[in-house]
């Protein structure tokens, strides 16, 4: 008895003492650490800016080193309230459109149009995997279901159950078919829409350019799962993981796809339109955006016929869900803050051009690309990132000769393909527990489609920087 004890309390303490991949927030708050220690190792400059067409540039060739600011250790606390307060729009921002879309979810009109698709699809297995995954791939477009696509993996089990597939395809039809639209996000307010706010670009410019390549990339990734799917289908012995068995309990999709669904969806998305519109042609901001999702919370509610203390409920519990990816924006800000008060910012952005400038444009665009991916290793949150990335790649953009917009394109690819990949992307790791999926099986799937996607997005890049893509 005393030593089955002995033994479990060694089971325990091994498990405590397993490393385990540190926390979005531990490795930011170990970034801003190494941010205040350059300032103290890392010489200070700064450059010299010019404001052209109300948007504030750097000088390329004006970079001048000045005397250091050193910063104290009360200055790694100080920045962090800092770093909230200057981000404080982009916060609240992103906590708003978390309480609309919960009281969307919740109205069961996403699941209920999902539903409906298996329904009407059934005997057309092309035609299910197609429907679902550009409902998915929609909803990351629009940051409408990138951190809530882990709920809707379920529902992609049930599909692969009732056409004797297997896990994988589970996975793919939901997360896979969402991050292939969130790599391009042509107007997700989380990635894009901050990135373009640091950039000085109007909201959502550039949409048309983005969405030729979502309908590119969107249709890669249909095509190759269903060839994945096809092939198990004819042969259940080619499954990377091994298909689900007739004997295995298959759940029915039984939610009902009501008029009221249908027409709080098309109030959604011409609301979306709109703001879209607005965004481009009246100038709307950040601040419009989070408005904006009060009301179409609000609206979304009164449709669905909740109650109005349900709705204020509903709207708070989907800001709570949000409110770790809200913070992190916040956190990443205070790394700029200690590198601006220690005037090393500049001199950052002026080593990272020495290697670029010399560089034809479409490499200097690629590399951009291929460093944004890397940050994403660490920082695995695509609002994050944009905050810690986007103050380094504007101005660096402005001296090797790539528009702001190619920029947050590179900043945008780089974020995202990545998310498919990772073991540090919560999303994916949860997702693929909650479809049984082993990561090591995932990736063995996945790896052709994201080399392939690789490829586009440099292409993309290629094209835009070759068109001088701008603004529009």
């Amino acid at each position: 008895m005393a030593l089955s004890k002995i033994k479990e309390e060694k089971t325990i303490n091994n498990e405590r003492k397993r490393w385990e991949m540190p926390d979005t927030y531990v490795i930011l708050f170990l970034v801003l650490l190494a941010a205040v220690l350059a300032t103290y190792l890392v010489p200070s400059g700064i450059f010299e800016r010019e404001t052209v067409d109300g948007v504030e540039r750097v000088i390329p060739g004006t970079y001048s080193q000045v005397d250091s600011s050193w910063l104290s250790p009360m200055d790694i606390f100080t920045s962090i309230q800092m770093g909230m307060v200057q981000s404080a729009d982009i916060i609240f921002m992103v906590l708003f459109t978390g309480g609309a879309f919960e009281i969307i979810e919740r109205s069961g009109a996403l699941r209920g149009a999902i539903n409906s698709a298996v329904r009407l699809t059934r005997g057309k297995e092309f035609w299910m995997i197609a429907i679902v995954s550009t409902l998915f791939a929609v909803g990351g477009a629009v940051g409408a279901v990138a951190n809530a696509v882990i709920a809707f993996v379920a529902i992609g089990v049930i599909i692969a159950r009732t056409l004797r597939l297997d896990p994988i395809i589970a996975v793919a039809i939901t997360f896979g078919a969402n991050f292939a639209g969130f790599n391009v996000g042509f107007i997700n307010p989380y990635t894009v829409g901050i990135a373009q706010n640091i950039a000085d670009l109007p909201m959502f410019s550039g949409a048309l350019f983005r969405i030729i390549v979502f309908v590119i990339i969107l249709s890669l990734t249909i095509w190759y799962t269903w060839r994945y799917a096809k092939k198990i289908m004819k042969d259940p012995s080619k499954s990377i993981i091994g298909v689900y068995q007739d004997d295995e309990e298959t759940e029915s999709l039984t939610e009902a796809f009501t008029l009221r669904h249908k027409i709080l969806l098309s109030c959604v998305g011409l609301g979306l339109g709109f703001f879209v519109y607005a965004s481009i042609e009246m100038g709307w901001t950040i601040n419009h955006m989070a408005a904006f999702f009060v009301l179409l919370g609000l609206v979304s509610g009164i449709i669905a016929g909740m109650h109005y203390n349900t709705i204020a409920i509903t709207f708070l519990q989907g800001t709570q869900k949000l409110v770790y990816g809200a913070l992190v924006v916040g956190l990443a800000r205070a790394v700029i803050v200690v590198l601006e008060d220690g005037q090393v910012l500049d001199t950052i952005v002026h080593a990272l051009s020495v290697p670029l400038e010399n560089l034809p444009s479409v490499l200097a665009a690629i590399g951009m690309f291929i460093s944004s991916a890397f940050l994403n290793f660490l920082v695995n949150s695509g609002s994050g990132q944009a905050m810690i990335s986007m103050p380094m790649l504007a101005p660096l953009a402005d001296m090797v000769g790539v528009t702001r917009q190619v920029a947050v394109q590179a900043f945008q690819f780089g974020d995202g393909l990545t998310n498919s990949i990772f073991p540090t992307s919560g999303i994916l790791m949860a997702s693929l527990a909650v479809a049984g999926v082993p990561w090591t099986k995932w990736l063995k799937f996945i790896f052709p489609l994201f080399i392939a996607w690789v490829v586009i997005a440099i292409i993309m890049l290629t094209i835009g920087v070759m068109i001088n893509w701008g603004p529009f």
